[in-house]
């Protein structure tokens, strides 16, 4: 694991090939699947105007961003941002034709597929045929979308990483209960052992002296094995005979 972005946008509409654009991009850095606390986010003016549809999903409008940077000016932070972390979206296919549609537009390099990581895919494979949008998967994880009125790129980023970590066992990982000692300590969380000392009042036997004789003639016909037995005290071969 090392640093990733988990990354999200809004958009004039579902493809940038008939002339919609990028108006808001929000990341989140996450390290070793812990957030940092460290985000970027800015609104974009489309250089057109924002269809009604548009506006109903996710409340930007055109005075709202009719001051604001136009992506070129604020590609380079972006770049800077992400460096050369894998981008975490979901449907990842949709943030990455606007992102790399924008870079194109203002002759920086494009990202490629091969850097993304799609939560959608995550999680069709671990719930196959059912509803895998990110509000579904927000109310399976018991995300809060309680601050989520209307789609945000930063709030569902948020809300993004906070789901592709459930679904990465991010925030389960001292519960691994794989034997390599690494797995407690990667959290940075210690996981005692316990010790036990003997019961200070022995419990009763709940077996008569006949179910007592005949288990032990069973153990002495049927075990190959009796090491384990003896661990506990019991002599099968003296207590048979």
């Amino acid at each position: 694991m090392a640093r990733e972005i988990v990354l999200d946008t809004e958009t004039t509409g579902f493809d940038p090939k008939t002339g919609d654009r990028l108006i808001e991009v929000g990341c989140i850095e996450i390290q070793d699947l812990l957030p940092t606390g460290r985000t970027f986010h800015r609104f974009v003016n489309p250089e057109r105007l924002i269809p009604p549809d548009a506006i109903r999903v996710h409340g930007i409008t055109d005075d709202k961003v009719k001051d604001a940077p136009k992506f070129h000016e604020i590609a380079d932070d972006l770049i800077e941002f992400i460096g050369d972390a894998p981008m975490i979206a979901h449907n990842a296919a949709f943030d990455r034709n606007f992102i790399d549609f924008e870079y194109k537009l203002c002759g920086r390099p494009i990202t490629g597929e091969a850097r993304w990581i799609d939560t959608l895919k995550l999680a069709q494979s671990r719930f196959p045929g059912m509803p895998n949008s990110l509000d579904a998967l927000c109310k399976r994880f018991k995300v809060s979308l309680v601050e989520r009125t209307l789609h945000g790129a930063l709030i569902d980023a948020r809300l993004l990483a906070e789901v592709y970590l459930e679904l990465r066992g991010g925030k389960e990982r001292v519960l691994d209960l794989s034997s390599s000692p690494v797995a407690g300590r990667s959290a940075g969380v210690a996981v005692p052992t316990a010790a036990y000392g003997p019961r200070p009042q022995p419990l009763a036997l709940r077996s008569s002296p006949e179910e007592q004789a005949a288990h032990i003639a069973f153990l002495a016909k049927a075990l190959k094995d009796r090491a384990l037995w003896e661990a506990y005290g019991v002599r099968v071969e003296e207590e048979a005979a």
